[in-house]
């Protein structure tokens, strides 16, 4: 259960209040280590929220970074660290679902991903939650253009699916960015799959109004 002081510390990194998250954090140490409703720490809930000002706030005040945050916020050095003391945590899964590698690629933290790549990790995870997604659909989701081509030299399943039958092209399309649609294409994306609820790439990219990725499809 959510306590007062946490509660505070959760909203104070969401109204990215740095003073606030500081004052918490130095009268209660324990603050760093809490878990927030969505069953994450202090530090990957700012940097889902992309408080990332407040995410370097917490560690300045001594957050100890796992395997999760550490790739989440693109921290090579320590990602380096914890897998060379334990190699299993390339395959570790966080509370709510997720690799370090699928965190480093939603959060574009090429360095990271690469170091987890070479350690062994599973270019192809799925995301252990409802989403189902792999590495190349954070990539793709977060507009990472060298990562995702990280991740596709890898071997990373271009036509992979996550949740309602979602690809990374279909991402790429909705999102409007063609750069990414011309090298998933390039590498065999299949522009014509369509999702659960019956569209493509292309329906994605005419109903964000995308005409140059629209074009790219047709």
């Amino acid at each position: 259960m959510t306590t007062d002081a946490e509660r505070e510390l959760f909203l104070a990194i969401q109204a990215n209040d740095g003073v606030q998250v500081r004052a918490l954090v130095r009268g209660d140490p324990a603050l760093l280590r809490a878990v927030s409703p969505m069953g994450v720490s202090p530090v990957l809930f700012a940097t889902y929220y992309r408080k990332h000002d407040m995410a370097h706030v917490l560690i300045d005040e001594g957050a100890t970074l796992d395997i999760f945050e550490a790739a989440a916020v693109g921290d090579a050095a320590r990602v380096q660290a914890l897998t060379a003391r334990e190699a299993g945590l390339v395959s570790a899964v966080s509370a709510d679902g997720f690799t370090p590698l699928g965190l480093a690629a939603f959060f574009g933290r090429a360095e990271v991903a690469q170091h987890l790549l070479e350690r062994g990790a599973d270019v192809n995870a799925v995301s252990r939650n409802p989403m189902r997604v792999q590495p190349l659909h954070s990539a793709v989701a977060g507009n990472h253009e060298a990562l995702a081509r990280l991740l596709v030299a890898a071997g990373a399943e271009v036509n992979a699916v996550q949740q309602d039958d979602f690809t990374p092209l279909m991402a790429a399309a909705q999102n409007g960015n063609a750069a990414l649609v011309v090298f998933l294409l390039a590498a065999g994306a299949a522009a014509g799959a369509v999702t659960s609820d019956g569209r493509t790439a292309g329906s994605l990219a005419r109903e964000e109004g995308h005409t140059e990725v629209m074009a790219l499809l047709t």
